[in-house]
């Protein structure tokens, strides 16, 4: 098994997100099969607590971790004081190669490369015990066999328009005194990183000239893998990892041609987001990017109207009706109208009404996850005369409870209510329409909800 691990120095929001799937994306289309995994550093149990305004949506994924303590517990430790080193950084190591053989693209036998992405910023003290683990680990599997990628910033000075390359000089000073050496260095700079700068980087952080990558600012994300490919990343994570002879050229023409595509897109769509957390785009980035995705599928520039839902109330007309007016006057606007998850009962009235809109007006709409526990409540209420049709959620005492806690929710306590993760759930009607548009007679759902709509709805 070959690794990759990308970390981030600096800054937070630097895009290692972007950098980690753009190289497993580039190291797929050398002909080599490739896995993932996601570590974040933080200390919450229950992810689905956290507000995105925070760090952005929570992404509902398989869960590998396992717990020290159940293993205290059990006595597995024989009695023995539990640490951090060993105990934390040998169960993380032990998670990490669990998961990395684990195949995602359907085929038999185990992936060819690894990548890891850690979350959080070198120096992070809540990231120190991975930082550790990784370090040990890299050791343990061999120089040939792990190859570190460090995402740094570069930034530019706007009084002289200078490259300074200090932050990073100190981020990687800061992460060889970690146990970690970096192998390649991704530089986000909003322009391409000058040769001579280049060059110093090379000189004061020892990393091969031709092993320091710009990531500067570019049209479209898809160009990103483009940007890797240009300068060769590829060949600098082939050469560490030893595997040369094996890999391929990149192909990405299609890859190429649908970045070309996104840039040339004229005619616009105009699709209205009703939610709660509208300030910060990062909180529905997954809703985002399918409709990124389905808009340039259909030859269509995305245009998403943000509409705070509480705006669209009555009690806003009176108490700030500019924002009011500004509310209608984009929902009225849009080509379609989706109203995404959420939790807690504000902006809820102005989602239902967005709702009652869009029906009403024979708009496209989409309702994800609490959006759609919205429709029904809306329907409920305008088609079966249920005035007082809601969720339990928001009222423990309506009559009509269309939408209601399942079995296992709490109504008192908010982590680890709610259906996490990957689910198994069978048709129970063959041919219905969902079930014809799978093979198996089952699908997976991946869930992060703690309601669900009331039989009869």
């Amino acid at each position: 098994m070959k690794y990759v691990l990308v970390t981030g120095g600096v800054v937070s929001g630097l895009g290692k997100g972007v950098t980690a799937s753009s190289i497993g994306l580039i190291l797929k289309a050398c002909g080599l099969r490739v896995t993932s995994i996601k570590i974040d550093p933080y200390l919450n149990t229950d992810a689905g607590t956290m507000s995105p305004f925070e760090h952005g949506e929570v992404y509902v994924l398989d869960d590998g971790g396992e717990s020290v303590i159940d293993k205290e517990r059990r006595g597995d430790y024989l009695g023995k004081t539990v640490q951090v080193v060993p105990h934390i950084t040998d169960a993380i190591q032990e998670w990490i190669e669990r998961v990395a053989v684990i195949p995602v693209d359907g085929k038999d036998g185990p992936p060819d490369v690894c990548v890891i992405e850690l979350g959080g910023t070198i120096g992070d003290i809540e990231s120190m015990p991975f930082i550790e683990a990784l370090g040990q680990f890299s050791y343990r599997v061999g120089a040939g066999n792990f190859c570190l990628i460090h995402v740094s910033l570069v930034p530019v000075l706007s009084v002289v328009g200078e490259q300074k390359t200090k932050p990073t000089q100190h981020s990687v000073r800061g992460l060889r005194s970690l146990g970690l050496t970096p192998n390649i260095l991704a530089c986000r700079s909003t322009t391409e990183l000058e040769e001579n700068v280049k060059e110093k980087i090379s000189r004061f952080c020892h990393v091969p000239l031709d092993n320091i990558i710009t990531l500067y600012d570019v049209s479209n994300i898809w160009r990103v893998p483009l940007l890797l490919r240009d300068q060769k990343a590829h060949e600098a994570i082939l050469k560490v990892l030893n595997l040369k002879g094996v890999a391929q050229e990149p192909a990405l023409g299609e890859w190429t041609s649908r970045a070309a595509l996104c840039d040339k897109l004229q005619e616009s769509v105009r699709v209205a987001m009703v939610g709660k957390y509208t300030g910060l785009s990062d909180a529905y980035l997954s809703v985002l990017k399918a409709l990124v995705h389905a808009s340039v599928a259909c030859h269509r520039k995305l245009c998403i109207d943000w509409i705070a839902a509480s705006d669209l109330e009555d009690e806003t007309s009176t108490e700030n009706p500019e924002n009011y007016r500004s509310a209608w006057k984009l929902l009225k606007g849009a080509n379609a109208i989706l109203v995404p998850g959420g939790f807690g009962d504000r902006g809820v009235e102005g989602k239902i009404l967005a709702a009652r809109y869009a029906r009403a007006n024979r708009i496209p709409f989409l309702g994800i996850c609490l959006g759609m526990q919205i429709a029904v409540i809306e329907f409920a209420r305008s088609i079966l005369g249920l005035l007082d049709a809601n969720s339990t959620e928001f009222d423990h005492n309506t009559q009509n409870p269309c939408v209601i806690f399942m079995p296992e929710g709490s109504k008192t306590h908010m982590g680890g209510t709610m259906r996490l993760g990957s689910r198994r759930t069978y048709f129970k009607v063959a041919d219905c329409k969902s079930a014809k548009l799978y093979v198996l007679p089952f699908l997976y759902l991946f869930h992060r909800m703690k309601c669900e709509t009331a039989k009869g709805f």
